[in-house]
């Protein structure tokens, strides 16, 4: 089965072909990172002019890419939520159009579950059942993933999730936007120790997740010193830390309670070399396995679509001639 994968939820612009039996014939992608950067931010009405602008030439380069036509392909997926409604609604328009004009099926792909599934298209993956931790600018989740499409929500955060406290810290630290990457880098240079941010909601029962209290401590921190690159850098350290050290806690609080060993990151933030490394650690340490997919397919993607769409396909799900953008979509019934 051969799938073209559109995503379109945010700022980026994804595009691929997955076969099955071949696996990834095409992979094309282009980032809006330049054109929101001079805001600190995502502009949605931006966001969704551009994808219109980039989303039929990168679908022609994917399928010049792949060597094959509309006709060679077996279904269309598309990202249908969540993200912002504008950009959703260009991605599921343009996938269901095609679909309906090459006559083959579409199905429509929720954007957590696909990255959820991205470290399948590695060549070492995991085998069901296993734990996911789906951290991004916009999710913090802990699921348990019984079988693809059979997912149970164990925790999630309350406010903030740990991509936009890194986003909003990097900010106050005049380091630009996207913040996370930078975050990490400035981090590497901090003394550890010099500040102790707290590690919240990890003094307490349950898997739920917050990060608003710990953006405000960074706020205050930032308040209360000099305005050097040392104190920045003991900053970005300390918080750094917090995140990962809240991160690893609560997976490993999910592993015992569960009992299943074997455990996924997935999101822009699991790129992060710190947490990477941590949870390598600790995961080790109970006697499992994590899994990542590659730092290319943390961030948005279409390859990630196109596999999640090729398992709906594939389970015989199809979309109906109408479509529809679901900028708030629950992926999982709660525990």
């Amino acid at each position: 089965m051969r799938v073209l994968g559109i995503e379109t939820s945010c700022d980026e612009t994804g595009i691929a072909i997955f076969d099955s039996e071949k696996g990834l014939l095409a992979d094309a992608l282009h980032s809006q990172v330049d054109l929101h950067k001079t805001y600190g931010g995502v502009v949605p009405e931006l966001a969704s002019r551009d994808h219109v602008r980039r989303i039929i030439p990168l679908i022609e380069k994917a399928l010049a890419d792949a060597g094959c036509a509309g006709k060679d392909l077996d279904g269309v997926a598309y990202t249908a939520g969540p993200g912002l409604v504008g950009a959703l609604l260009v991605g599921t328009s343009v996938g269901r159009s095609l679909a309906y004009g090459w006559d083959i099926p579409a199905v429509a792909v929720h954007h957590m579950e696909a990255h959820l599934l991205a470290p399948m298209l590695e060549e070492e993956s995991p085998s069901f059942p296993f734990l996911a931790l789906l951290v991004s600018g916009g999710h913090t989740q802990l699921m348990q993933v019984n079988a693809a499409g059979d997912y149970l929500l164990l925790g999630e955060s309350l406010d903030d999730a740990a991509g936009e406290a890194f986003d909003k810290t990097a900010k106050l630290l005049g380091l630009g936007y996207p913040g996370g990457a930078a975050m990490s880098e400035l981090s590497k240079k901090g003394n550890s120790g010099r500040f102790k941010f707290p590690r919240p909601m990890t003094n307490r029962p349950g898997l739920d997740f917050s990060f608003s209290g710990l953006k405000t401590h960074a706020l205050t921190t930032v308040r209360d010193n000099d305005d050097d690159e040392q104190t920045r850098a003991d900053i970005a350290r300390a918080f750094v830390e917090a995140v990962v050290d809240t991160l690893l806690i609560k997976c490993k609080r999910a592993m015992q309670e569960t009992g299943i060993t074997t455990l996924i990151a997935a999101g822009g933030v699991s790129a992060n070399i710190q947490l990477r490394a941590g949870l390598k650690k600790m995961v080790t340490e109970q006697g499992g396995r994590v899994y990542f997919p590659r730092p290319e397919f943390c961030t948005d993607n279409g390859a990630m679509i196109a596999y999640a769409g090729y398992l709906r396909l594939k389970a015989g799900q199809k979309e109906p001639l109408a479509f529809a953008a679901h900028p708030r979509w629950p992926l999982a019934k709660p525990a």
